[in-house]
């Protein structure tokens, strides 16, 4: 597809590689019995703590589906709820030794998928790329 307004072509590709991430997601998800929102929430928590409403701005969900979604995830040993270590009232969520496990597989099983993709491009041209997406997307939420 040919678009004279670069922005126009960004928007679209954008578009695309949403829809082609969204499917693979999908399908992983289904494929270690969660939903495409549970695994964002392992993807968020992989390398940070947040509070439950840290989690659910983050994810685009209100406070009490946010709540519980951590709680199925609790209840698969998943994700666990510790007191912030500076701030006793805070409760914070993070990854349990197997949630970090589980995550790690969904990722390399998502590497695995997409790899053929990402090849099209010599590695300089991938590195670029993910620049451009950091300075693109910015820093979606600080680490805890």
């Amino acid at each position: 597809m040919t678009h004279e307004d670069p922005a126009a072509a960004l928007v679209d590709a954008l578009g695309r590689t949403s829809f082609l991430l969204t499917a693979v997601l999908t399908r992983l998800g289904a494929d270690n019995e969660l939903s495409l929102t549970q695994l964002r929430l392992l993807g968020v928590l992989r390398d940070r703590r947040a509070r439950v409403t840290e989690l659910a701005d983050r994810l685009g969900l209100d406070k009490s589906t946010m709540s519980g979604l951590v709680a199925r995830a609790e209840r698969r040993g998943l994700v666990e709820r510790d007191r912030n270590p500076h701030d006793g009232r805070v409760v914070e969520i993070s990854l349990t030794a197997e949630g970090e496990r589980f995550a790690r597989r969904v990722e390399q099983q998502a590497r695995e998928v997409l790899t053929p993709a990402l090849d099209r491009l010599p590695p300089a041209r991938q590195a670029q790329l993910a620049e451009l997406l950091d300075e693109l997307l910015g820093d979606p939420a600080p680490s805890s």
